[in-house]
């Protein structure tokens, strides 16, 4: 099939979809549609947004209700380092503290435009000299800050957020389970026992110099040949791993911290990206949506940590 064939039925396919949107509007009071036909010329559903000059939709920076069916966006973070707590049974709790450095939405795709209904995220500064000529000027071409880092979160249409909207580390509560996502540190070539755990060979009589061994990996005649994605010796780390319901302790408005409970993927000074949890959801009811927007008479410099409440006794102690 050709290009221009894939081109013609997707077009139809989305004119068909438009116009049962429009005929039954009672079920897509929130959603507008701009499809364009085969000209030049663009057909605009509109079921109640608000559509600019160019046929481009408003996004407006406004606190909205979250349904069971929203997906907010995540957050980009630096992994700060380490420290521990101690429980009220005596039992060392670690504690990974994560920075939200400088969080702003530096592009916003609609399905009107690109198909897909997401935020790209911006981390940090950099300087011009440091960034190659198109990332220089797609930041330009969005009217942001140079960024660090970009990381493109999918959302749901109730949770768009216009450009340079700051998504700061009240955007989550303390309490709530997240999901962070980091690159592994890269602990090179590595044997079967440190990469998969595999318990090694006799360490008493009959064994020579194969105590970390993995033993055999094949099989006799049938089928004589090693299946592939056998557990072997290999190059260990260097991935993007995720880590999921991780807990949310406490965070720090005043300087953009976050303190979680247990390890998060990564070395120090490495990005981590982190949205809301998958399996243990948060209540719906407490997040704010899309994010926290912040007052304008709030001094966030005077702003004092918030704790997740852990009940009357609290069960962790801080170190000395």
């Amino acid at each position: 099939m050709s290009a221009a064939s894939r081109g013609l039925i997707s077009r139809i396919r989305l004119l068909s979809i438009g116009l049962r949107t429009a005929t039954n509007a009672t079920t897509t009071t929130n959603s507008c549609y701009q499809l364009r036909r085969f000209s030049a010329e663009s057909v605009v559903v509109d079921d109640g947004c608000e559509i600019d000059d160019d046929g481009t939709r408003i996004i407006e920076a406004r606190p909205g209700v979250m349904t069971p069916h929203s997906k907010r966006t995540g957050a980009i973070a630096i992994k700060c380092g380490m420290t521990a707590l101690w429980d009220k049974w005596g039992a060392r709790v670690p504690i990974t503290v994560l920075w939200l450095d400088d969080n702003i939405v530096s592009q916003v795709k609609t399905i009107e435009k690109e198909g897909i209904s997401s935020l790209q995220i911006g981390c940090g500064q950099k300087k011009a000299k440091h960034l190659t000529k198109p990332e220089v000027g797609h930041f330009r071409a969005q009217g942001v800050p140079l960024k660090r880092k970009l990381r493109e979160f999918p959302v749901t249409e109730d949770a768009l957020l216009p450009v340079g909207t700051p998504i700061t580390v009240r955007h989550f509560v303390p309490g709530q389970y997240v999901d962070v996502t980091g690159i592994t540190r890269g602990k090179g070539f590595q044997g079967g026992m440190k990469r998969w755990g595999f318990s090694g060979m006799p360490a008493s009589h009959g064994a020579s110099l194969s105590h970390r061994s993995i033993g055999s990996t094949g099989q006799r005649d049938a089928p004589g040949r090693v299946f592939k994605g056998k557990k072997m010796p290999g190059r260990m780390g260097g991935k993007q791993c995720t880590v999921k319901n991780v807990w949310v302790y406490k965070i720090d408005p005043a300087r953009n911290l976050m303190w979680v409970k247990g390890q998060v993927p990564g070395a120090e000074g490495n990005f981590v990206f982190i949205k809301d949890a998958v399996y243990k959801k948060p209540d719906i009811s407490l997040l704010p949506f899309p994010t926290y927007f912040t007052p304008d008479d709030e001094d966030t410099s005077e702003l004092k940590p918030l704790v997740a409440d852990l009940g009357e006794i609290d069960p962790f102690m801080a170190a000395d």
